[in-house]
Parts: structure tokens; sequence; C-alpha cells
């Protein structure tokens, strides 16, 4: 009797990372393979505490952590330190983790690793031990297509030694794709109810979040804000005087909600996002226009794909400042509503998406031929 093939799966230690991969590590475990979900300890506290209730499916996985040499008390906002101490610490312990299931049983034996893309040292680990792995790339396929060509761009002096455009014009890498701009490269930092909720990358000054404030009261139209605690910096002083008082009965703000189920709800109108592949993903799915406010990596391009390309959506365009202005976000608004191009495109690639995932979609069929790949390992 062959052995029972058994996955370990480790994202990025970040919440908009451990969305999808969780989710694939259910289907997956839904088909009868053994399923380990590796995160930090701070990570999965946090993810854990933002979800009510277990999904369906989680029962099914083994849910086991790992430190990643961050003292509970360190300021993990500090990206580059906090990274290096992950890439110092992680490997090793995720190594120790491998090891020491491998060693529990002839059964328990890990046979393949899934990791985000982002912690490819994972993947390295995996090869290091002779255990299979996959990646798994949490952002659209353009810009996977776009890292593939990195390597000839430089040769063909197109982007200088850091990846970084060499002049300030369009690059694209064929005709199936759509131009970056030089700003726009993604490992470059930088109904009738109006859904809000820009994700934790976006952080918003005193003015911008004011301006933010009073477009959707100055809109007319009912909302719902998600106001994060990570959302704003430190100069935040709160919203503008008498707002809340003023939008009593029309706007809903929390700190957290259940996007996809708000999504689906027939009354939402219009997806105000920072257009992460997750929310893009979770908007298409659903049929709901965007109105696309992108601060860095791929977001851009998602942007670019959904109002260009897709046409479900329209960009906030800041001002001369660099700020989204409570006009700007009250003319595209009623826009949006009223564009009906752009709901019918919605519709049709909500149902295009739903067709993917369905026996005979492309979907389902890709993540069959995965599965049938991890059975025969």
């Amino acid at each position: 009797m062959s052995k029972q093939p058994h996955l370990l799966v480790i994202p990025y230690p970040a919440q908009g990372h451990v969305a999808p991969l969780l989710k694939l590590a259910t289907k997956i475990a839904e088909h009868g393979i053994k399923v380990t979900f590796v995160n930090t300890e701070f990570i999965e506290a946090k993810v854990m505490a933002s979800i009510p209730e277990k999904a369906e499916g989680w029962s099914l996985i083994k849910f086991v952590s790992i430190s990643d040499g961050i003292e509970r008390d360190d300021d993990r906002k500090d990206f580059d330190k906090t990274r290096n101490t992950m890439l110092r610490v992680m490997p090793g312990n995720l190594k120790d983790l491998i090891e020491k299931i491998n060693q529990s049983s002839d059964c328990e034996q890990i046979t393949c690793v899934i990791a985000d893309i982002s912690v490819r040292w994972a993947l390295e680990v995996a090869q290091n031990l002779g255990v299979s792995r996959a990646a798994f790339i949490p952002y659209g396929p353009e810009n996977l297509a776009l890292s593939f060509h990195v390597t000839k761009m430089i040769e063909d002096g197109i982007l200088d030694s850091n990846g970084n455009p060499m002049n300030d014009g369009l690059i694209s890498i064929s005709e199936g794709t759509l131009p970056w701009k030089r700003n726009e490269f993604f490992w470059s930092c930088r109904g009738s109810v109006i859904y809000v909720s820009l994700g934790s990358t976006a952080t918003l000054n005193q003015q911008q979040f004011e301006e933010l404030a009073l477009g959707l009261e100055s809109s007319g139209q009912p909302f719902l804000w998600v106001v994060r605690s990570d959302l704003v910096d430190g100069s935040l002083t709160g919203f503008p005087d008498g707002f809340k008082e003023r939008i009593t009965g029309r706007g809903k703000i929390v700190e957290w909600a259940a996007q996809e189920k708000v999504l689906a709800h027939p009354s939402v109108a219009c997806f105000v996002s920072h257009c992460g592949w997750n929310s893009t993903l979770e908007g298409l799915s659903m049929g709901v226009p965007f109105l696309c406010w992108p601060y860095f990596v791929d977001q851009y391009q998602n942007r670019n794909y959904i109002c260009e390309a897709w046409k479900i959506g329209l960009n906030l365009c800041p001002d001369g400042n660099g700020i989204v202005t409570r006009h700007e976000i009250q003319t595209k608004v009623t826009k949006l509503l009223i564009d009906e191009g752009i709901k019918r495109n919605a519709l049709k690639l909500k149902e295009t998406a739903i067709n993917s995932l369905v026996e005979g979609g492309s979907s389902f069929e890709n993540f069959e031929r995965f599965i049938v790949e991890m059975k025969s390992s």
C-alpha cells in the first residue's frame, strides 16, 4: 500500500497571504490528502482572532506554528528589520519542524511543501531535504509573466541591474499583456452600497483620511467602511468634525468585515479597493465594479486590468499634491453607479470566473491535475 501524501503548506506571514493559501489547503484536504498548515506564532494568533468562526473544512487540516524570531513587543512595521530577522530564523525553524514530522512516523512524512513564493526560502529548505515542492503565486498572472522576463530586459538595457526601468516609456512584454509604467512594477515599493476596504498596505495621513470620509459623505450613497488600526499613520487625529453624526443611518464604520460575504450581498454596488490580488479576485468573482486606489507592488497592474482590459472599474486619480480629493471620490462614485457598461462587464467576468471553477473549467482542470500529481509523487 502506497504512503498517503502529506503536504506542508506555508504562507508568507501576513493576513492577506494566509487567506488564499488556507482556501487552497482546505480544497486539497477535501481530496483526502493530509495537510499541515504552518503559520508563525504571531500571525496564527492574529488570523484566528480575526475570523469569528472556523471555516468549513478547517477540521481536515492540522495547524502548527513556528517562531519568526521577532519579540512580541518589537516594531513589526520596520520592514527591513522584520524581513532580515525572519530570513535568519525561520528557515532553521521550518527545517527542524519537517525533520521532526518525518522522524515521528513513516506514514507522517512530508511528501511536498507548498510555499508562498514570497517565502522562497521555504522551497529551498524543501529542496535541501529532498522533499518535492510547489510555489504558490499570490499575485496576478501578468506579474508572474513579467518576472520571467527580468533577466532579458536587463540584458537588453530596458531595466538596470536593480530591476528599475532605464527610461520613462511604457514597457510591454507581449501583445497579450498591458504595458507597465516605470512606477508600476510590482517589486517597486511604492446595489447602491459603497464598500470601502483598502487593505493593510494603504496608510492614510490625516488629510487623505478626511478627504475620503468627506468624499463618502458627499456621494450621498450608503456605505460600509473598514477602518483598520493599521490603515492610518501616527498623525491621525480622528474623523472630520460632525462626520459620524451626519452619516448616521447611512454610513457604517467597522474595524473588520467578512469581505467575501459583503461583496456577495446584492446591495453592494461598488468596491473601493487598493487592488490587491485577493481583493481583485473576490470582487470580480462577485461581479462588483471597482473604484481603484492602488498603493504599491502588483496593485497598479491589477488596477490597469480592472480599468483598461476588463473595464469593470474606474481609477481614483490623485491631484497635484498626491491627494485623492473628496470631489474626485464623489465624481467617480456617481459615474460608476450609472455606467451600465461597467456593470455588464463585471457580471460577464463573474460568470467567466464561476465557469472556470466547475467541472470542465480551466481552474477545475488545473487543480485536478495538481491533485493527481500529488497523489502519484
